[in-house]
């Protein structure tokens, strides 16, 4: 079982705290014969699937390198275009890397900033008064928990569709928060979390969470 992150949101919708526990392994690396069966374009100055899926590949995983020499952006180390190398048949067969590249801090802020929207939006679609918003959202790869605070702090934790006891563990991660941060004299409710007691102590916390429910799955 498996968390792989844990996200919290302030009451404007700014990220204030972003933790990476564990990231899966998505590299796909695969020689093709021409013509190429997978489309692809430019999106974000990257150089992403649009169309087609197999063997790993999937729609939105980026051009990590090309016979072996690294991607960046759109082009190649040596200043060719990526699009232009995969285009030319005398190039055949061509190794090519698939995956997906870390997330940028800005790409974070931005992700935080527009799911703070989505929380807002699902309580107003709510046909009940004073519902909340999003608690959950699900994907064949994960599920994203999400609980907000009275304060109106959001505590978001992605994790393995397996992975249970997710709930209880959003409440501990907030009483981390409570006594690593709120109780600290010089810290503000909206104000990013810098502490190493709380990076430590939620570290422990998620890998005994990890553990309890590889150890309920397997009894």
């Amino acid at each position: 079982m498996t968390i792989y992150s844990v996200y919290i949101i302030n009451r404007a919708g700014g990220l204030i705290y972003q933790l990476d526990h564990s990231t899966p392994k998505t590299e796909v690396e695969k020689t093709f014969s021409y013509p190429l069966e997978l489309t692809l374009k430019i999106m974000d100055e990257r150089v992403v699937v649009a169309f087609g899926q197999r063997d790993g590949i999937r729609v939105g995983h980026t051009v990590l390198a090309v016979n072996g020499e690294a991607v960046k952006g759109r082009q190649l180390e040596d200043g060719r275009e990526v699009l232009e190398v995969i285009a030319n048949q005398e190039n055949y067969p061509i190794a090519i890397r698939f995956g997906r590249p870390k997330l940028s801090t800005n790409e974070r802020i931005m992700l935080a900033s527009m799911f703070h929207s989505l929380y807002a939006i699902g309580s107003q679609l709510s046909p009940e008064q004073k519902s909340s918003g999003i608690q959950l959202l699900e994907t064949d790869t994960f599920k994203l928990y999400c609980y907000q605070t009275l304060s109106g702090i959001k505590l978001i934790v992605l994790a393995d569709p397996r992975q249970g006891g997710v709930e209880g563990l959003l409440k501990k991660i907030y009483e981390l928060y409570s006594d690593y941060a709120l109780k600290n004299p010089f810290y503000s409710i909206d104000m990013p979390v810098r502490c190493e007691l709380f990076d430590l102590n939620l570290q422990a916390t998620l890998d005994g969470a990890e553990k309890s429910s590889f150890y309920t799955a397997s009894s």
